[in-house]
């Protein structure tokens, strides 16, 4: 493991110090790799388009900018603290840093996951917001809305894509593609992984000559996001 001069300060941050917080890192860090090729094998991104990041403390941890995902080792890993400072690692973090650490400024986030979903940036291009045809849409908070345009990596985009998580735990980036968060790494995954699916649905459905996808009413998503939440295994 690669630390900065402020490593040690970052990990007594994380309120994980010594051999326990290396550990937790490292563990982190494995989980995030693992997550960013998941998303390349799935056909999120293509090479080094998208990017994902994990929460240790105060530390946040990120892919770096421009590396393939496939020659990503321990050594590589890369952190920041939430004022965007590098703390860990020698790479530069990735491009899209102000978007991740804007999110989990403003959020309870464990995790969050960007992609350039075809179907997702397909559906950017054509309205406002994903229509609600499937109840999965309660999972991400209601109907997924498209943030704006801005160019990738400024200020400007997060502020866009904030405006659009309001109330939401995914949106769409106009002509650009997905963000998505979660309190872990898989959830964050799942969402995106899930926002994808539905875009897919939603552009088939469309797609049929005088045809109009049905849609689900707020009535019908809000006693969906009731059973979700008893949804799972309880701990």
């Amino acid at each position: 493991m690669t630390y900065s001069r402020a490593g040690e300060a970052a990990e007594r941050a994380s309120g994980r110090t010594g051999a326990d917080g290396g550990s937790a890192l490292e563990a982190a860090w494995e989980a995030l790799v693992a997550t960013a090729r998941r998303t390349v094998t799935d056909g999120l991104v293509v090479g080094t388009s998208g990017n994902v990041s994990v929460r240790v403390g105060d530390t946040v941890l990120v892919t770096p900018s421009g590396v393939p995902y496939d020659r990503l080792a321990p050594e590589d890993i890369t952190g920041v603290d939430l004022d965007g400072r590098q703390v860990l690692g020698t790479l530069v973090p990735t491009s899209e840093l102000p978007m991740h650490l804007a999110v989990y400024r403003a959020t309870d986030a464990g995790a969050v996951v960007h992609t350039h979903a075809v179907h997702a940036t397909a559906v950017s291009l054509l309205v406002p917001e994903l229509p609600p045809v499937h109840y999965m849409t309660a999972a991400l908070g209601g109907p997924v809305r498209v943030a704006p345009y801005a160019t990738y990596g400024t200020d400007e985009l997060a502020r866009a894509m904030l405006d659009a998580l309001a109330g939401r735990t995914g949106c769409l980036l106009k002509n650009h593609g997905t963000i998505t968060y979660g309190t872990s790494l898989d959830q964050a995954y799942d969402r995106t992984a899930q926002l994808e699916w539905m875009c897919r649905l939603w552009l088939t459905a469309s797609s049929v000559p005088g045809r109009s996808p049905s849609l689900l009413t707020e009535e019908q998503l809000a006693e969906v996001a009731d059973r979700l939440r008893e949804y799972g295994q309880r701990s």
